[in-house]
C-alpha cells in the first residue's frame, strides 16, 4: 500500500462514519488572462500528490469505502497551450483512486456519493463555487429523506484531523525536509558571497533564488525578505529594492520548495564583510538565543519552552549592553522585551511553511514529539522610533533554523547554513571583485 492509501485510510477512520470532500486549491490569476504557477492544495496533495487544478477528492464510508477522484479530461487543444494532463484513467492508475470521472461529472455525482452518511467532511468557505455543488447535492438528498435516504445532517471541517496527522512527520517527510535545507544552504552560501556595498537587495535575492532553482527546487517557500539596514527591522518586509549601504547589516528570510515542503530560513551578514561593535553585541545575543531555544526542542517539552529560553537570553542580553534596565526576571513579566523582539519564536514547518496543528491542546501548550518539525527564529530589532542610543538603531537580526524533534533531543537539518560570526566574515563578498 502506497503513503497516500495509508494516509487516505488513516483519515478514513477519524471519519466517524461520515463522507470526505476535499477539492484541489484554485489556479489563481495573476492579472488578465496570466495565471500564477499552480502550487496544489497541501491537504489534497498529502492525501494523493495529485498535481493538477479543478479537481476534487471524495471518499465515503458507507456501504463500502470509496475513493474517488475527479479531475480534467485528456483534451488534445487545452494540452496543446497549457501541457498534458493526467486524465481519468491516469487518475486510477498512478495515483490510486479506485473511481475517477471527468469534472464536470462532479454535480451528477455527487448526491450518490454522499448518500448514507450523516456527517459531511467539507471546509465550508473557501470556495462560493464548490460550496454551492455540496449543498446542493445535499438539498437533494435532504427532499428524499421520507424515501429513506440518509442525507448529511452534521458538517464537520476535515482540516482539523488533517492537521494532527500533518504534525508528525514521517522519515521520507523529514528527508524531503533535509534535501530542501541542502539546497537552501547553496543558496545563502551563494547570497553571502555575492553581497557587497552598491549593489541592490534584489541582486542577492536573484542569486539565492537562481541556485534553488538550478538545484531542483520547484518553487520558493515563501516570498524572499531581504532588507539591508532599517530595512532589516521590518518582519515581513519583501520590497527588496534598496540598494546596499556599507556598514549596515542585510536580514535575508529565504528558503526554497522541494516536492512540496517547505524550508524556512534566516541569517543575517554584514554587507560590508565585517560587524561592527554593536552589530556584533546584538547577533552574539540572538546566537544565544538560539542556540537557548533549540536545547530546548526535547520531547515531552512544551511547545512554549523554547520560546521561554529565548525570551530569557534576548531580555538578559538586552540589559548587558543597556537597552534595557531593571530586574531580568520583572522585566520578562511585564513583556518589556516586546520593544524589541515582538515575534514568537517559531512556528510548525512542513508542507506549509507556518504549517498546520494546534499549538495548545485543551488550554495547555502541546509537549513535543518525535517527528514534529518546527522553526527556532528568535531576533532583535531596533526601530528608529525607539528611544535609544543612535549607535544602535537600524540594526535588525534574525537567526532562523529548521527543528525535528527526535526520541532523544532534536535535528536541527539547516545547521550546515553557517551562521558563526567567524564564518560569515569568511564567506561574505568572497566571489565579488572587490571587497569593502
Amino acid at each position: 500500500m502506497s503513503t497516500f492509501a495509508q494516509r487516505r485510510d488513516t483519515l478514513r477512520g477519524k471519519l466517524n462514519g461520515g463522507v470526505a470532500v476535499i477539492p484541489a486549491a484554485p489556479h489563481q490569476t495573476r492579472s488578465n488572462d496570466t495565471q500564477y504557477e499552480y502550487r496544489q492544495s497541501s491537504d489534497l496533495h498529502y492525501l494523493t500528490a495529485w498535481p493538477e487544478p479543478d479537481a476534487v477528492l471524495v471518499m465515503t464510508s458507507l456501504p463500502a469505502p470509496r475513493t474517488v477522484l475527479f479531475v480534467l479530461p485528456l483534451d488534445r487543444t487545452m494540452e496543446i497551450w497549457n501541457g498534458r494532463r493526467v486524465g481519468v484513467d491516469g487518475a486510477k492508475e498512478r495515483f490510486g483512486a479506485g473511481e475517477a470521472y471527468p469534472i464536470g461529472e462532479l454535480s451528477q455525482r455527487l448526491p450518490e456519493l454522499l448518500a448514507g452518511h450523516e456527517r459531511l467532511w467539507y471546509t465550508l468557505g473557501e470556495s462560493e463555487t464548490m460550496d454551492r455543488t455540496v449543498l446542493e447535492a445535499v438539498k437533494q438528498l435532504r427532499r428524499q429523506v421520507r424515501k429513506g435516504v440518509v442525507a448529511p445532517t452534521e458538517f464537520h471541517d476535515p482540516r482539523i484531523p488533517l492537521a494532527e496527522m500533518r504534525l508528525v512527520k514521517t522519515p521520507e517527510e523529514i528527508e524531503i525536509m533535509r534535501r530542501a535545507a541542502a539546497i537552501t544552504r547553496e543558496g545563502f552560501l551563494a547570497g553571502m558571497r555575492n553581497t557587497r556595498p552598491g549593489i541592490g537587495e534584489y541582486a542577492v535575492e536573484a542569486r539565492m533564488e537562481y541556485e534553488y532553482a538550478a538545484r531542483g527546487a520547484q518553487a520558493l517557500a515563501y516570498p524572499s525578505i531581504c532588507g539591508a539596514g532599517h530595512n532589516a527591522t521590518i518582519l515581513h518586509y519583501n520590497t527588496n529594492r534598496d540598494e546596499l549601504a556599507d556598514g549596515t547589516l542585510l536580514l535575508v528570510d529565504s528558503a526554497c520548495e522541494l516536492d512540496v515542503y517547505a524550508t524556512d530560513v534566516t541569517r543575517t551578514w554584514p554587507v560590508n564583510g565585517r560587524y561592527s561593535a554593536e552589530q556584533r553585541a546584538i547577533y552574539e545575543i540572538v546566537l544565544r538565543a538560539q542556540k537557548a531555544g533549540i536545547e530546548a526542542v526535547k520531547p515531552g517539552n512544551s511547545f512554549r519552552a523554547y520560546h521561554e529560553a529565548a525570551v530569557r537570553v534576548v531580555t538578559e542580553g538586552l540589559v548587558d549592553v543597556g537597552l534595557l534596565q531593571g530586574d531580568v526576571d520583572s522585566l520578562i513579566e511585564q513583556e518589556k522585551f516586546l520593544d524589541f523582539f515582538m515575534h514568537n519564536t517559531g512556528h510548525w514547518l512542513g508542507l506549509d511553511v507556518h504549517d498546520v496543528g494546534a499549538y495548545k491542546v485543551g488550554g495547555e501548550w502541546r509537549k513535543l514529539e518525535p517527528g514534529m518539525a518546527l522553526t527556532v527564529e528568535p531576533g532583535i530589532y531596533i526601530h528608529a522610533d525607539l528611544d535609544v542610543p543612535e549607535r544602535w538603531k537600524g540594526i535588525g537580526v534574525r537567526i532562523e533554523d529548521d527543528i525535528v524533534v527526535t526520541q532523544s533531543g532534536c535535528e536541527n537539518i539547516s545547521e550546515s547554513i553557517p551562521r558563526e560570526i567567524e564564518e560569515i566574515e569568511a564567506l561574505v563578498g568572497a566571489d565579488c571583485s572587490t571587497r569593502a
